[in-house]
Parts: structure tokens; C-alpha cells; sequence
């Protein structure tokens, strides 16, 4: 059987050039298998030079010399991606054996996220890789490459949280490290928006689509961006914060320092005591989490319902102004709050109010819809990542 992390050190007469297009090849294949010209679409590569990796590639046994239903696909081997959410108060762990389609995972999942401390979150995090590399039928020495998301601000020049750490971080904590010399492997760490954004764009409907932002909003609110296939991070990997955009300059303190930030509005905690001051005055059982609030909603509670519907509209002004910035062609709703149809709704309701036409209501190729991917999103995100990261790696990873 093929070995993909074998070919990282394989045919040096190839020349640096060469090996570098072989390694983009193969990953991008590993990522989401494809016709010879998605490979070149994702790659930026020509068709010629993807022609030329692949017969390399054929040659190596890591793909097949025929086509399966027109596609490039890996052979069988026993390497094996995971992806790992960090979030507050959930983590998800996905892993996937490189020759399977990208739907194909086996995930550990739990409500106990990194509200307690890295520390102490860190072996069950540990436990639930190991579960879920079992999952795929292979071993923890089959690792070949690890993704990490986490809801914060990751500095891309470092790979270190950018400050201010905020909780429930802190300083010297190291999840990439720690995770990555664990398992032996090069770890690559990004902030879970991004990721999430990273994946509707590769696994979702419309790969083509120039520009994407994908909104993650559960316990806080964040924004992912890509053009083309390239995530916007901002020289401090501070692009697409938008949990921290003004909206009430006399509004609550966040946790950033600022005052009046969307986070402080619309995210749970905020969404959670608006409900809760509703319900106490009318004898109303207390709600505590979001998961219950969007549940209550469902089941068309009238509080549940208003705030929600609220927080799409509150969240649909920010958006309206990041459309008529960026002009995108697809804005996903992500994360918890997400799965509320009503939040959509919201939303689409201060697009056309507050968005200039010509970026949103006239623009015949703009789409603002709920995730493809639902909460599994930012960890299939992170899986990519880590599978990216493994092309300026090569044999030293």
C-alpha cells in the first residue's frame, strides 16, 4: 500500500520546483478529490503542470492510472487527517484516512469545550483523537497531518493567539504544540472562522464562488473570509472580527476591553439574559444555555422566537456593512445560533434594508444562506488546514 507521507521524501532528482507541484497535487487530492482542472483551479497551478504531477503521482502508486468517474482520486493508503475544533463550550474532533471522499469522517463529540482551562481540557481532547483515529481503522502512528480551530485570534506570522489573549486562554497556552508533539506530527492552528469558511468553500455547493465570508455565531461572533481560495487573516490575524464592531457605543464592556462590541449583543450570553429578564417575570422555567433557547424558539416560544429573530436583524446591519465593503458572492450562517432558521431571517430582512442594492438585492450572484456543513464546519476547516500546512512542511514535518 501507498504511503503519502513516504513520497515527502522520495524522488529528490525531481528538482525543488517539481516536488513542490507534485506535494500540491497530491494534498489538493487529498483535500477533495476532482477533475484535472479543479485540481488546477484549486492549485493555481496549470493544467499542463497538474498533468505533469499526476503522472508522477501515478507512477509513485498514490494515484491510480485511471480516472474514477472522471475524477483524480488517491489510492488506497494509510495515512489518516484529523481536524479539531476548540471551542468554548463544545469540541469536535474529525478524522478521515486521505483515500476516503471528505464526507467520510469519523467524529468524537463533546459539550465540554475550553471553558475549564486548556489544561485540564487537554486529555480528553487527547482521548477523543484517539477515538476517532480508531474510527478510521488506523493507529495514532498513521497520523499524517493535524488542523487545529480554535475561537480566538491566531496570529499567522507566529501561529501563537494575538493580543489580548482573552479567556479562556492564557498566556503560554500552547494547543499546536502540545497536540502536535503528542502525536509527532507538524500542527497547524487557525481561528475556527476562518476554518469554517475555509471548508463551505472547498465541501460546499459553490467552490467557484470569488469571494466568501462565513459568519460563525454561538458563544461569540467572528467572521471567516476567503477570495479565491486564500483566507483574508489581516497581518495580525485580526481580519474578520467583526464580534468586536461597535454597535452601542454605551452598551456593556466585552471581554476585549471595548464597549458596546456585537459579541456583547448578540452572543449567547447576551441572548441567554435577554431571555432569562423575559421569562423570571412571568414564572417562566429558566433557560440556561443557548442550545435550549434555540429549542424554545423551535417550539415557538414567543420570547425565544423575538430574540433570536432580533439578533438576525442586529447581526444582518454589521453584514450589510461588510457586503457593500467586500462585495461578496456567498455569506453562510454558521455555528450554534445558526441552526435557527429564524436568525436567517433576521438577517436577510437588514441586508435589504441597510446593504447597498447593487451588492445584495440586485446582485443576481449573491447568496446568503445557513451552513452546508453545520457544526461540523470549523473542524472540517481545521482537517484542510492541516492538510494545506503539510505542502511547506515536506520531509521535515
Amino acid at each position: 500500500m501507498a504511503d503519502v507521507q513516504d513520497l515527502f521524501g522520495r524522488l529528490p532528482e525531481a528538482g525543488p520546483t517539481r516536488a513542490a507541484n507534485r506535494r500540491k497535487v497530491l494534498l489538493a487530492v487529498a483535500i477533495k478529490s476532482g477533475t484535472q482542472a479543479d485540481i488546477a483551479y484549486r492549485t493555481l497551478l496549470s493544467q499542463a503542470t497538474v498533468s505533469a504531477a499526476v503522472r508522477e503521482l501515478v507512477e509513485a502508486g498514490l494515484v491510480p492510472g485511471t480516472k474514477e468517474r472522471g475524477k483524480i482520486v488517491l489510492s488506497p493508503v494509510n495515512d489518516v487527517g484529523v481536524g479539531v475544533h476548540l471551542g468554548t463550550n463544545h469540541t469536535t474532533v474529525v478524522a478521515r484516512r486521505l483515500d476516503a471522499d471528505f464526507d467520510q469522517v469519523t467524529s468524537r463529540v463533546s459539550s465540554e469545550g475550553v471553558s475549564r482551562g486548556w489544561h485540564r481540557a487537554l486529555p480528553e481532547v487527547r482521548q477523543m483523537i484517539d477515538a476517532a483515529i480508531a474510527g478510521t481503522g488506523g493507529r495514532r502512528s498513521d497520523v499524517f497531518s493535524l488542523g487545529i480551530a480554535v475561537p480566538r485570534m491566531i496570529n499567522p506570522r507566529t501561529g501563537g493567539f494575538t493580543q489580548p489573549i482573552l479567556p479562556p486562554w492564557r498566556e503560554g497556552d500552547d494547543p499546536a504544540g502540545d497536540l502536535g508533539a503528542w502525536l509527532g506530527v507538524r500542527t497547524f492552528i487557525d481561528n475556527d472562522a476562518n476554518l469554517g469558511a475555509l471548508a463551505e468553500r472547498t465541501y460546499g455547493t459553490r467552490e467557484h464562488a470569488e469571494t466568501v465570508v462565513y459568519v460563525k455565531a454561538s458563544t461569540g461572533i467572528g467572521a471567516g473570509i476567503i477570495v479565491h481560495t486564500s483566507v483574508l487573516r489581516g497581518h495580525g490575524g485580526m481580519a474578520g472580527e467583526i464580534g468586536h464592531l461597535t454597535v452601542d457605543p454605551n452598551g456593556a464592556v466585552c471581554q476585549c476591553g471595548g464597549r458596546g462590541c456585537l459579541e456583547t449583543v448578540i452572543g449567547a450570553d447576551a441572548l441567554i439574559a435577554q431571555v432569562h429578564g423575559a421569562r423570571t417575570r412571568n414564572g417562566a422555567p429558566v433557560l440556561e444555555t443557548l442550545e435550549q433557547v434555540i429549542a424554545a424558539a423551535h417550539a415557538r416560544d414567543a420570547v425565544c422566537m423575538r430574540v433570536i429573530r432580533d439578533a438576525g436583524r442586529i447581526l444582518g446591519q454589521s453584514l450589510a456593512q461588510l457586503c457593500n465593503l467586500l462585495n461578496p458572492d456567498l455569506v453562510v450562517l454558521g455555528g450554534r445560533l445558526a441552526q435557527s432558521q429564524l436568525l436567517l431571517e433576521g438577517c436577510r430582512e437588514s441586508l435589504q434594508r441597510f446593504a447597498l442594492p447593487g451588492a445584495v438585492v440586485e446582485n443576481p450572484q449573491f447568496v446568503l444562506d445557513s451552513s452546508e456543513l453545520g457544526t461540523w464546519a470549523e473542524a472540517q476547516g481545521a482537517l484542510i488546514l492541516g492538510l494545506r500546512g503539510m505542502e511547506y512542511a515536506g520531509s521535515n514535518a
